[in-house]
């Protein structure tokens, strides 16, 4: 019976691994893609949101901005214009959070160097302290690549605007008006200027599943 059968044993191992492959392809057909949240200012702790956009539940996007980098040069939201990039909020004299978080940022500048597409933006929440050349002088020190990752600072209430009412991700400091209590959120946002994920800037494995978010949205 076995020397029957003998002929036919390479063509039934073509057909099992033909099979196989097929039952895979046909697993991924119907397997959905994972796609990101976009996020609305209703869906994100009210702690961290400004009371005038709290309600917000449909086509936020972070509002236009004009703002001074550590090169020295003007940036607008036209220079991230069907970009992505990662956004936080800093300032150079920190102490707690803060080095880890420029840690992580330098971090992801190496593993995004050759995505043109994808850029990072750290703004100072201490624009009184972190003049140009205090910006400067930390971007050399941490070597920051000016033509992935720019550090920016401006107008205290222009920053202050920013984090409460775009990025939604620093806390009011009521003891001062403008003032806030930034946190170690990352913000990743898409090139239509939309809030697609916040990750944990002091978190290594948060960075790892950035970055994965990233290339989700590059394949867009």
């Amino acid at each position: 019976m076995l020397q029957f059968f003998a002929p036919y044993k390479k063509f039934g191992i073509f057909l099992l691994i033909l099979s196989a492959i097929i039952i895979s392809l046909i697993y991924q057909a119907l397997k959905p893609k994972r796609v990101l949240p976009i996020y609305q200012p209703h869906q994100v702790n009210n702690m961290l949101v400004d009371t005038t956009v709290q309600e917000v539940r449909k086509y936020h996007k972070i509002k236009n901005f004009k703002l001074l980098s550590h090169t020295g040069d003007s940036i607008t939201q036209a220079k991230y214009r069907n970009k992505i990039y990662v956004a936080d909020f800093f300032f150079t004299t920190c102490q707690t959070i803060c080095p880890k978080m420029t840690q992580n940022m330098a971090h992801l500048q190496t593993a995004l160097k050759d995505k043109e597409q994808v850029l990072l933006l750290s703004h100072t929440v201490m624009p009184e302290i972190d003049t140009l050349e205090q910006l400067q002088r930390y971007a050399k020190k941490k070597g920051v690549n000016s033509k992935k990752w720019l550090l920016a600072t401006g107008s205290k209430k222009h920053l202050y605007d920013l984090a409460r009412k775009s990025y939604l991700v620093a806390k009011d400091n009521p003891l001062s008006p403008n003032a806030m209590i930034h946190t170690e959120n990352f913000t990743l946002v898409d090139k239509k200027g939309r809030i697609r994920g916040y990750y944990d800037g002091t978190n290594k494995e948060a960075m790892q599943e950035l970055l994965t978010d990233i290339d989700l949205l590059l394949e867009d």
